[in-house]
Parts: structure tokens; sequence; C-alpha cells
């Protein structure tokens, strides 16, 4: 895998932290965890439940010597998630990222969570999604 990054990007990569000083191609020869800048969420940012499961779930890939404790945060917080939310698809939504993380794939978790923040802000707001099947309109919380 080749992973492109700019000057003064950093990427994670197995808990480790690299920048680069000048544009640079790296080539992952491995299989390795790893997590580029641009998808790492500052903790003053998971500011709504979704957003606090990414943050626990990106700090199962970019601390691995505390990973047993992130699992067990993520366990309690995942199953009081999905206990709170009616939304289908959020609900769908995390219990894909719940199977991702038992098979090890935290990256595969994360993005699915990022593809539910539209959906979350919807609900969130209290303004149904507007769902049309054939010539019905239906609302969905």
């Amino acid at each position: 895998m080749h992973i492109s990054l700019k000057p003064g990007e950093r990427i994670f990569i197995n808990g480790a932290v690299l920048r680069a000083d000048r544009k640079v191609t790296l080539e992952l020869m491995n299989d390795v965890t790893f997590l580029m800048e641009s998808h790492v969420m500052q903790s003053d940012e998971a500011n709504t439940p979704l957003r606090q499961l990414y943050f626990i779930v990106q700090t199962m890939l970019m601390e691995p010597s505390n990973v047993d404790a992130s699992r067990m945060v993520f366990e309690r917080t995942h199953s009081l998630l999905l206990a709170a939310f009616e939304n289908d698809e959020i609900v769908e939504g995390l219990r894909n990222v719940g199977d991702l993380i038992a098979a090890g794939k935290a990256f595969e978790a994360l993005k699915t969570i990022r593809g539910l923040y539209r959906v979350e802000e919807t609900v969130l707001a209290g303004k149904p999604k507007i769902q049309q099947h054939g010539d019905k309109k239906r609302e969905v919380a």
C-alpha cells in the first residue's frame, strides 16, 4: 500500500507518530495499523454520541498499549448507544461497527461511524428524515 504525505503531515502507524518534512510517499510492506492525520479527531470535537464512539475507536488505533482499556470503554459505550438510538440506519451501522471491532477492523469501523454523522445530526436536531417510497413520503426519526 502506498501512502502520500504532504510536508508537515502526520501519520500514526502502530502507535508511533511520524511527520513528513517534505512531500513523501510511503510504501507499507506488511499489515500495520495506521491513521492519517486528516482522520484524527481532537477530544473537543467528540461532542456527539457517535463522535465520542469514534474517538474511543481512534484511541484503540493510536494507543495500542492501552487497547484493552479502550476496548472496555468501547463495549460499554457501544451497548449504551445501541439501546439509546431508535433510528434504523444508526442502529444497523452500530451493529456493523461492533462486528468490525470484534474482527479487529478498527479502521473500517471508523469509516462506518463517519458515514453515520449526517444521520446523527438529523436525529439530534429532532428533524425527521424524509424517505420516499413510490408515491408516498414517510418520516423516519
